[in-house]
């Protein structure tokens, strides 16, 4: 089992970036892995802002027992029931996604690159480096259009827990990258996937 890892701040492509890999190879062999179903169903009260809302760009928002188990499993060439995650209730549904088994899987999220004992995990780990203004409109589009948010209230976020987070959690990963990839993602995604391609091969 092959895992790459793909990290980024919200609005970064991550998402894109991973289906584009994922066109240029067998889609039978590869599988993508969220991290957005790992967040917690009840996120933990010392993360709340002073505001009294819960900081869902805190690593301390996600899963992180359930998640190092499935990329474990995944990683083991076994099956998972991924859990999903309603955006527009910020908790769980009662339902899971089965995922896998894969010869290979794209695992993106924004924190993707951020736990110690996941990263010894990857085979190749990437970091999506793009400009705050950009991040933030894609993450103000998706918000209000996908996921039933106010405009007031998107970008109260993200100068309340958004944008500090990334500064302090979310950008020190690209240290771990192999590489980093800037907003033109469609050379990136072609040279990446003609690497997967030939390790599929093999």
């Amino acid at each position: 089992m092959y895992i790459v890892g793909i990290a980024g701040g919200s609005g970064s492509g991550k998402t894109t970036f991973a289906k584009k890999v994922l066109k240029n190879i067998d889609k039978s062999d590869a599988i993508i892995l969220s991290m957005d179903s790992y967040y917690l169903d009840s996120p933990p009260e010392h993360i709340f802002t002073s505001s009294g809302n819960p900081n869902f760009d805190h690593p301390h928002s996600f899963d992180w027992e359930l998640l190092n188990h499935h990329i474990s499993e995944l990683k083991a060439g076994n099956s998972i029931d991924c859990p999903n995650y309603d955006f527009k209730t910020n908790s769980r549904t009662e339902t899971t996604t089965k995922i896998g088994p894969a010869k290979m899987v794209l695992f993106e999220g924004i924190f993707s690159l951020f736990d110690k004992d996941i990263r010894s995990m990857l085979d190749i780990k990437c970091f999506l480096h793009v400009d705050s203004d950009i991040r933030f409109t894609r993450r103000l589009h998706r918000d209000v259009n996908d996921r039933g948010r106010s405009l007031e209230s998107v970008i109260a976020q993200y100068y309340e827990t958004v944008r500090p987070m990334y500064q302090k959690y979310l950008d020190p990963q690209k240290q771990y990258a192999d590489f980093t990839v800037g907003e033109e993602t469609d050379v990136a995604s072609t040279i990446l996937a003609s690497r997967l391609k030939e390790i599929l091969e093999l």
